[in-house]
């Protein structure tokens, strides 16, 4: 069931998403060679506390971390402890914050130091199929149709997108219908939506160098590629507004 939300409800998801973005972006002005990934999730922590909100992702379904910290070919779900970065490494770091019961979720990925070309154009790949994806988004339009544009936009790219995990409804709850997948399912497993406004998402394109195919490690929670290749990740909360549609990730 899809819940569409009122002007208040959005409002409320505005102020978590607004956490979640200054989160991403004090992430961001943090990471350097040798910082640990326990140290980013211990400064989100605290920053997300201080804004009176709470951290969505810790102990949810039992996940032990303020954020998700997942480094070269982890897709998602890497778990933050005392790896250190790399010069070199591109690391995808994913945000949720509740505030006042609603939830905001979003993600980017990082270079650490100076990066080569393949990783580079996966992070601009990777970020400009999301863009354009909301620069589609209005009422009326049908959410495969958004789909489409991630996934041509990619393999056109030269790249490919995850197919094991997608994007996803959001509110009060983490996860809410329906489910936004980044690619066009096989017409039997097809699930399409109109677009309408009130509806929020929180559209995640996961972008492979290589091949979609991925796995999970044997901590029962990072997603890694199965061809060990890099993976990119970024993620906003967007609602559906009356012509058009508004991020609610944004600083």
């Amino acid at each position: 069931m899809i819940y569409y939300k009122s002007q208040r409800e959005v409002e409320l998801m505005r102020k978590a998403g607004k956490i979640v973005a200054e989160t991403l972006e004090l992430i961001r002005n943090s990471i350097r060679v040798d910082v640990t990934t326990a140290e980013l999730d211990r400064l989100a922590n605290e920053y997300i506390l201080s804004r009176n909100a709470e951290p969505a992702f810790l102990g949810y379904r039992g996940f032990p971390a303020s954020i998700c910290a997942s480094i070269n070919e982890e897709v998602v779900h890497g778990i933050p402890g005392p790896r250190k970065l790399r010069e070199g490494d591109i690391i995808s770091i994913d945000v949720g914050a509740i505030y006042e019961n609603y939830v905001g979720d979003a993600a980017a990925t990082f270079p650490v130091g100076k990066i080569s070309p393949v990783a580079e154009k996966l992070i601009y790949v990777t970020r400009t199929a999301l863009e354009t994806a909301v620069k589609n988004i209005r009422p009326e339009k049908r959410l495969l149709e958004i789909s489409r544009i991630i996934q041509d936009y990619v393999e056109k790219s030269g790249f490919s997108v995850v197919r094991q995990y997608v994007g996803h409804g959001i509110g009060t709850k983490m996860h809410e219908d329906p489910q936004v997948p980044n690619f066009v399912p096989p017409v039997n497993e097809r699930k399409d939506v109109v677009l309408k406004r009130g509806i929020v998402l929180a559209i995640e394109p996961m972008v492979n160098e290589g091949a979609y195919d991925v796995e999970v490690t044997d901590n029962k929670w990072t997603v890694v590629t199965k061809d060990g290749k890099l993976s990119a990740h970024f993620e906003n909360t967007i609602a559906v507004t009356e012509n058009g549609c508004e991020i609610l990730t944004r600083l």
